[in-house]
């Protein structure tokens, strides 16, 4: 998400980033079915059993999802079917797996594909098509594919965040646009993620694409080159080791969420009046995280139920403060502390998934070239 950890604000960084998190406590494997017998009593029993009592899915993966264990029980005793969560690292690196091991599936289902990687899942062919009865509460434009391979579960915007004190302190103004970044007064103030390494890095190359164009964009990261901008791995490296409203650093603008004001806030060691960072909305680039019933799977049916389940406002109101990004179900209810202090802008900027997986590598390439050198 897309692409975010939960333990601390590093829960921020959804599906959306390549950071760690608290892994879900897998469910108990399923009791193994019992010997054969002669017993009539017991071939009566085993042909009464509820479906799917013996079933245990497994779903694939990046190390920042979560839900509450209370949630993820509430779906296995209704249903007889047990979730085994099997985090592999960030969303890259789940979905290679799960490419690299199609002949031999490790899973049933996977969570945290993201706009920026949707179209190499869909051309790998990993996933079969389900169309959920609860998309009718998903607004059509987080579904991006028609044939319904994938379901869309969660949305976030990776953005500008500004250290609202150090502003307020220095007398300078907060950019309006991602072209104010360019300017001197901004030299040596923004951190940002190397895209071939980090999920938010690279929605933020996808952001200044989209804002200058292809004929444009590189020219714009040139002149941030000159600002002295400061490149990083990973985001907890900016966030909490270059950001100053987080670690004590030396930059007060970063990449980072929408999320991170409420994620600070609901961490806070102490209550806060207000949110200490800021997000610049006109620098925002949508990520909207899907699952995808894995085509190998010897239990589609009790997948779909799983599905479903991940669009019901059980498990829709849980996602905010369990992995700081936003439900995609119309009927789910916010917390107070993203209806205070959330953003979720207006008008991000987008990218058709397709035209990103054609042209990924180049513009990762390029950047890396004139950036980086």
């Amino acid at each position: 998400m897309r692409t975010r950890p939960i333990a601390l604000l590093v829960g921020a960084a959804l599906a959306l980033a390549a950071c760690g998190t608290e892994e879900t406590e897998p469910a108990p494997e399923a009791a193994e079915s019992p010997a054969e017998t002669d017993s009539p009593a017991e071939e009566a029993e085993d042909e009464e059993a509820p479906p799917g009592e013996d079933v245990t899915l497994r779903l694939l993966t990046h190390d920042s999802f979560n839900v509450s264990t209370e949630v993820m029980e509430a779906f296995e005793i209704e249903s007889g079917i047990n979730v085994e969560v099997l985090p592999s690292g960030d969303a890259g690196t789940t979905l290679n797996q799960a490419i690299l091991t199609q002949d031999s599936p490790q899973g049933d289902l996977l969570f945290g594909v993201d706009t920026t990687f949707l179209s190499r899942a869909l051309d790998e062919e990993l996933f079969q098509p389900y169309s959920s009865p609860r998309l009718d509460a998903v607004d059509q434009a987080y579904q991006l594919d028609p044939d319904h391979r994938v379901t869309p579960i969660d949305v976030g915007d990776v953005c500008l965040n500004y250290d609202v004190a150090w502003f307020d302190d220095n007398d300078v103004p907060v950019p309006g646009d991602l072209e104010d970044l360019t300017d001197e007064a901004y030299d040596g103030l923004l951190a940002v993620m190397n895209p071939a390494t980090s999920s938010p890095g690279l929605a933020f190359l996808l952001a200044t694409v989209e804002r200058f164009g292809e004929d444009g964009y590189l020219d714009f990261w040139e002149q941030l080159r000159d600002n002295d901008v400061v490149v990083t791995d990973g985001w907890s490296e900016a966030y909490y080791d270059r950001f100053s409203a987080a670690g004590g650093g030396d930059r007060p603008l970063v990449v980072s969420y929408a999320s991170s004001p409420p994620a600070e806030v609901y961490y806070a060691e102490e209550e806060l009046d207000g949110a200490p960072t800021g997000v610049i909305e006109a620098s925002c680039f949508r990520q909207i995280e899907f699952v995808g019933i894995l085509a190998t799977t010897e239990h589609p049916d009790e997948a779909q139920q799983l599905v479903d389940f991940m669009l019901s406002t059980t498990f829709q109101e849980d996602i905010p403060l369990q992995m700081f990004v936003f439900p995609v179900v119309d009927d789910a209810e916010l917390p107070e502390v993203f209806v205070e202090h959330a953003e979720l802008p207006e008008d991000p900027f987008e990218l058709d998934p397709f035209v990103i997986g054609e042209n990924r590598e180049t513009w990762i390439d390029e950047w890396t070239r004139t950036v980086l050198r």
